[in-house]
């Protein structure tokens, strides 16, 4: 009998060796050209005309998805978090999920720039902006990517991450609601100690009930989507908040790859990080507007 490979080989040669790199892929192309191969095995001796077109509408529909993401990071003073926070976005980088990093400063007086310069990011300075308007002028800024990648300095996300984004992303194409979620990672805070495992336990709980992540986490959201909402509000404080509020709980996604912050809880007093939890608290479960509570946050 001849061999399948051969067969294969034969109907098209540029496909076979494509598919060849996986079996999954090459079970997928036996069943598309699967009246052809049984002709083929009944009457090889019948000339067969390639797939070359066929394959190149399979593989842009079919096989593998474009996975193309810009990442936007407000900075101030952030020299030493920004270095390690790029480090974790460079596999990604490599595989060309990752098409550009923007980085948008609030007037650092370190060596921010240099580190942005040397890691090839897109740098962008604003003076005094706050948060949220670099965030939403890096948004405006990106070109290259069709989703949106939030993220804070201090944030490192965990090895791996972008084969669970990868995976979040074709699957939300291929849902009906898709374009409407949005992502944020699991929290994990850097630091030893009981304060930082109450910390992130109080955060699990908090994405689970609400659905609302804190700025921390990042974010990970489409293009279109973003834009839809209105991009970032020109708030002091509790930006993340505001934003995953008009997300909406039931389409925020939390992906088991985890940020983790260098940031430590217990370095403010404890007055201090009572009145913000209260904000945030007013804002998450009382739904009182971001821009109200945001005189609370201090």
């Amino acid at each position: 009998m001849t061999n399948v490979k051969e067969v294969l080989l034969q109907l098209s040669p540029d496909l076979f060796f494509s598919c060849n790199q996986s079996r999954h892929y090459l079970a997928i192309y036996i069943a598309k050209v699967g009246d052809r191969l049984l002709e083929f095995v009944k009457n090889p001796n019948k000339k067969q005309l390639p797939l070359r077109h066929r394959h190149s509408h399979f593989e842009k529909n079919h096989v593998k998805l474009e996975i193309m993401i810009s990442v936007i990071i407000a900075t101030r003073n952030s020299e030493t978090e920004l270095v390690h926070a790029l480090s974790a976005l460079v596999p990604a980088a490599a595989e060309g999920v990752i098409r550009e990093v923007i980085v948008v400063d609030g007037g650092s007086s370190d060596n921010t720039e240099k580190v942005a310069d040397a890691a090839g990011c897109v740098w962008i300075s604003r003076g005094n902006a706050s948060r949220s308007e670099r965030l939403a002028y890096g948004a405006s800024m990106a070109s290259r990517g069709d989703w949106l990648l939030f993220l804070r300095p201090e944030t490192l996300l965990e090895s791996g991450w972008h084969h669970e984004a990868q995976a979040f992303i074709e699957r939300a194409a291929r849902a009906s609601n898709g374009p409407r979620t949005a992502a944020s990672f699991r929290l994990r805070y850097e630091a030893f100690g009981l304060s930082a495992r109450v910390s992130e336990s109080f955060a699990a709980l908090r994405s689970q009930l609400l659905g609302m992540p804190y700025g921390n986490q990042g974010l990970l959201i489409s293009r279109q989507f973003y834009q839809k909402l209105g991009g970032h509000r020109p708030l002091p404080e509790l930006e993340d908040l505001d934003i995953a509020k008009r997300i909406g709980r039931g389409r925020m996604v939390f992906l088991r790859a985890a940020a983790v912050s260098s940031g430590e809880p217990e370095r403010e007093g404890l007055f201090s990080r009572f009145r913000q939890a209260f904000a945030r608290f007013c804002v998450g479960t009382l739904r009182i507007p971001a821009s109200v509570a945001v005189k609370l946050h201090g």
